[in-house]
């Protein structure tokens, strides 16, 4: 994972790359909050960003609300790092955009436990992306269906790309994977169903002597 590390403290970047590197992660740094502006606006910029409250150019809880007003348009996970350690401090950090926090002095362990929830978050979020898009792409696929459909006006098969004339209900579960359920409708319930009661009803099934 590709994650930029940004405190105007260079010994703090060198703990936090060294960390983060042992993990296995790739490490990009910014020096001040406009650096890490730059480096997390592209769309192949780091997804997740540990960034130091605290920083000259921008602050941290400013690059926190400028990645946000982006929309999710470029979904970045973001830790603050910060030596404040009231409750009206960090609810200023999440509120401003924040993901998670986390406070100075820190733990390789601890560090590394934020970043782990934060690539799964990543991954929710890219497989939750990846379903809206499915589901966008069948939406479409069902708007053509209603417009171009051709039904065969005598057995209502449908007819495929390859001419190859399919039963309708086949066709509609292959294609949209709805998890068809079958029932029976009114006319076909008085049609079909309700005779065959009524023969079954007239049979006397009494054994007989």
């Amino acid at each position: 994972m590709k994650i930029l590390i940004s405190d105007d403290d260079a010994h703090i970047r060198e703990l936090l790359k060294t960390i983060l590197e042992a993990a296995g992660h790739e490490v990009v740094e910014a020096g001040d909050g406009r650096e890490a502006w730059n480096l997390l606006m592209p769309n192949h910029g780091p997804k997740l960003a540990v960034i130091d409250w605290v920083m000259p150019e921008m602050n941290g809880p400013e690059v926190c609300r400028k990645i946000r007003e982006l929309g999710t348009k470029n979904h970045i996970y973001m830790i603050l790092i910060t030596v404040k350690h009231s409750t009206g401090d960090i609810v200023e950090g999440l509120e401003a955009g924040a993901n998670d926090y986390l406070t100075k002095p820190f733990s390789s362990e601890e560090i590394l436990a934020r970043v782990d929830v934060g690539i799964e978050m990543l991954n929710l979020h890219s497989r939750l992306a990846e379903r809206v898009q499915q589901l966008e792409a069948a939406m479409a696929e069902v708007s053509q269906l209603k417009k171009l459909l051709p039904i065969c006006s005598y057995c209502k098969k449908v007819r495929k790309d390859d001419d190859y004339w399919q039963e309708l209900d086949e066709y509609v579960e292959e294609h949209l994977n709805p998890g068809l359920s079958y029932g029976i409708c009114a006319d076909c319930y008085d049609a079909e169903v309700a005779p065959q009661l009524e023969k079954w009803k007239s049979i006397d099934f009494k054994p007989k002597d």
